[in-house]
């Protein structure tokens, strides 16, 4: 550990070795602080006493976050050497080093020299006092200069506090919040009275807000509203309350009474429920047969969407799920994002080269995890697709033809399209069907497990999951068919399955439990099925 008030001499103790050292190596080796390392390294670079990389580097680090999957984020970091004496740059270990000149300066440091972003926003709205700016046009006008939107407002903000700008949104009970290009934002003249510099941003903010529809966030909302439906209406459609509030962008209360308003001011926008659960919206013009025929359309969709099939079937991919994290040694599942705000994200979307099964750009997979058998070996990645049912040749080679033509999985041989190494896919099914043989080339026929087997891919069975549930202790009576039926949705299979494998001899009447706590669910289930048009 270096004492303290050496930091030079213990960041030059560090890189004597003649080993290039980058800013996290020395500040473990020094044990120093960070801000202290970080500026001893660069007061060196600029007195000539170290040599920098010319360019900065970067490493791309994979975070574990448990049961969250992988995270990827990307560091930024130079590497230094001492310098020698009389050589100003040299290429060592393939990467050039550098000494101190403002052209090797990074961004933040440009910005003495070039000028910051704070100050190239202040001079623009000083240079253009006459006008007002929406934050994204600021940003627009000085993105030459590297300025982006988040840039503007963090420092306007500090331009208000000391009185140089004046920042405009929408005023609400609580505060402002910003309009959809932004804030709007004017300089506040300096040579002038307060109050009468205030006047003229005032009106100046409010002449480039004339041509817009609306000062009132809930007077656009509501226009946006009527607007949204009457536009499905031409087209002869329903829309849904989450089409809405997605499309206004706000919180579920703003758009709840958006929607109340717009049926009160507008008699002409109807609201209908089906299967008195789902909210739909139409305008008048739609006549009597289209809104027979589109309800009927829509009744089709929600009994496929929100019916018993479903349901089970993702209910059956997080019992795969739980299965595999809990034996498999290692295991790190990929995550993502999706628009869909209900959608799990380790459900992964993959990028089709080529159409499969009527699916044109994409195809979803239920479940992507890595492992990595040991140091010297390969990273495995297995690709998970779930089917609740029988499952036959057709699903196997689908599958297949998903890992093969996608722009992640799939890779160009001399033989063909094919997954890449290294990828395995895997088939959970409630059962494959036994009966089915698959015939090859030479005439020989074999079964599914052995076909999948020949194309690299797992098959799993709901009988596989049950083994390891009798190995544990539960009842026979206690099977993940059962728990796919009763439990509510993907959260409430793992709490299921943990609470059985945690207290075995309470299996049952824990499935009971959650039988009588979802009851309400199953009767709507079978009211779909049974409601005929």
């Amino acid at each position: 550990m270096v004492r303290p008030g050496t930091t030079r001499n213990g960041v030059l103790a560090v890189l004597v070795g003649g080993q290039a050292k980058c800013f996290r190596d020395i500040l473990l080796a020094t044990g120093l602080g960070d801000a202290a390392v970080r500026n001893s390294l660069h007061r060196l670079w600029r007195n000539g006493v170290i040599l920098r990389t010319e360019k900065t580097l970067y490493e791309e680090k994979r975070i574990f976050k448990g049961r969250g999957g992988v995270s990827r984020t990307t560091r930024p970091y130079h590497l230094y050497i001492l310098k020698l004496e009389g050589i100003n740059n040299i290429v060592f270990d393939g990467h050039r080093f550098v000494g101190f000149a403002e052209e090797f300066l990074d961004v933040r440091g440009r910005a003495r020299v070039n000028g910051s972003k704070a100050r190239r926003i202040l001079e623009f709205l000083r240079e253009n006092r006459n006008r007002a700016f929406f934050s994204r046009e600021i940003a627009e006008a000085l993105k030459s200069y590297g300025v982006l939107v988040r840039d503007v407002m963090s420092n306007v903000r500090r331009f208000e506090r000391k009185g140089l700008v004046y920042v405009r949104g929408y005023k609400g009970d609580d505060g402002q919040t910003p309009f959809s290009e932004g804030y709007l934002i004017t300089w506040l003249d300096q040579d002038v009275a307060r109050d009468k510099s205030l006047d003229e941003a005032v009106e100046r903010t409010t002449a480039a807000l004339a041509n817009r529809s609306s000062g009132s966030p809930i007077i656009e909302r509501i226009q946006k509203v009527r607007d949204v439906i009457v536009e499905h209406s031409k087209l002869r459609r329903l829309v849904s309350f989450n089409y809405i509030m997605n499309g206004l962008d706000c919180s579920i209360h703003k758009a709840e009474d958006a929607v109340k308003r717009s049926l009160q001011l507008y008699p002409d926008l109807k609201e209908l429920k089906i299967f008195g659960a789902y909210r739909y919206y139409y305008h008048a013009s739609l006549g009597e047969e289209d809104l027979k025929a589109v309800v009927a359309l829509k009744k089709n969709y929600i009994r496929k969407t929100k019916g018993r099939a479903n349901r089970i079937g993702h209910n059956w991919e997080a019992v795969a799920e739980w299965f595999i994290d809990k034996f498999t040694v290692g295991a790190k599942f990929s995550t993502q994002n999706h628009r869909e705000s209900g959608m799990d994200p380790r459900r992964i979307t993959l990028h089709l080269i080529k159409g499969v099964g009527g699916r044109r750009n994409s195809a979803e997979v239920d479940r992507v995890w890595m492992v990595n058998p040991g140091i010297f070996a390969p990273t495995i990645t297995y690709v998970l697709s779930c089917k609740w049912g029988l499952v036959s040749k057709k699903h196997v080679d689908d599958f297949r033809d998903v890992l093969r033509w996608s722009k992640e999985f799939g890779v160009d041989t001399p033989e063909g399209r094919e997954a890449k190494q290294g990828v395995v896919g895997v088939f959970a099914a409630s059962s494959f069907n036994p009966k089915e043989k698959v015939q090859l080339k030479d005439g020989a026929q074999i079964g599914l497990a052995s076909y999948a087997a020949r194309m690299n891919m797992q098959l799993l069975k709901a009988a596989d999951f049950n083994e390891k549930l009798r190995e544990r202790g539960t009842p026979k009576e206690a099977t993940v068919q059962k728990i796919c039926r009763v439990a509510k949705d993907e959260g409430d299979v793992r709490q299921v399955i943990d609470k059985i494998w945690d207290d075995t001899e309470s299996s049952a009447k824990i499935l009971s439990e959650i039988a009588d706590k979802n009851s309400e669910i199953y009767s709507f289930e079978k009211m779909l099925e049974e409601t005929e048009e």
